[in-house]
């Protein structure tokens, strides 16, 4: 009892959190996100599998990786550039534009999506990976109050290219439990490959 009065504890605070961070102006944002479109597109749907559709993403989220980019966390050069002089209402704008609009949903591999689904909804007893679906939910929605990314529709490369980062020790921002770097550091190049491109075709 005590447990779970705890853990409920923490899911209301980070709820309040999380809504306390998206008071971003949406208008606002799609005036201000000029310096984004070139790669992400005007609607946040990208068209270079090699970088992600913010269309749809969480503000929570967004914001988050926003902080990243600009502290060093996550390593880009371009996207340091870019938010090195936003201030703190420029994130929550943007985040609030981006997930404002819809994403575009795209088609997954048929030679892959029964062992994608398989990752995604059950994971691997065997090697010990979890199910995605565990944090990401079953339709790849995500979890705003954890802030954990929806990712339906998600560009399969982009997935996949995330998911070595976590398993190689370069993509590192996340909660001290590192579930994403324990994940993925046990999934075979197959197994990323088939879930990147399930969730491309989730919606």
């Amino acid at each position: 009892m005590k447990n779970y009065l705890v853990i409920t504890m923490s899911l209301l605070i980070s709820m309040a959190f999380t809504q306390a961070q998206a008071e971003g102006d949406a208008e606002a944002g799609k005036t201000k996100s000029a310096s984004c479109v070139a790669c992400h597109s005007i609607d946040g749907n990208s068209v270079n599998p090699e970088w992600p559709k913010l269309a749809g993403q969480h503000e929570g989220y967004l914001i988050q990786q926003l902080l990243y980019f600009s502290d060093g966390e996550r390593d880009n050069a371009i996207m340091k550039g870019i938010v090195g002089n936003l201030t703190e209402q420029d994130h929550e704008d943007l985040a609030a534009y981006f997930a404002s609009q819809k994403v575009a949903y795209g088609t997954a591999d048929p030679e892959l999506v029964e062992l994608g689904e398989r990752i995604y909804r059950g994971g691997n007893s065997e090697s010990g990976v979890a199910p995605c679906m565990g944090c990401h939910g079953p339709k790849g929605a995500g979890n705003p109050p954890a802030n954990y990314p929806a990712l339906r529709g998600q560009h399969a490369k982009y997935v996949e290219n995330q998911l070595h980062g976590f398993a190689e020790g370069n993509r590192v921002n996340e909660n001290s439990i590192k579930m994403m770097q324990i994940t993925a550091s046990r999934m075979t190049n197959k197994e990323i490959r088939a879930v990147a491109s399930y969730v491309q075709g989730l919606h």
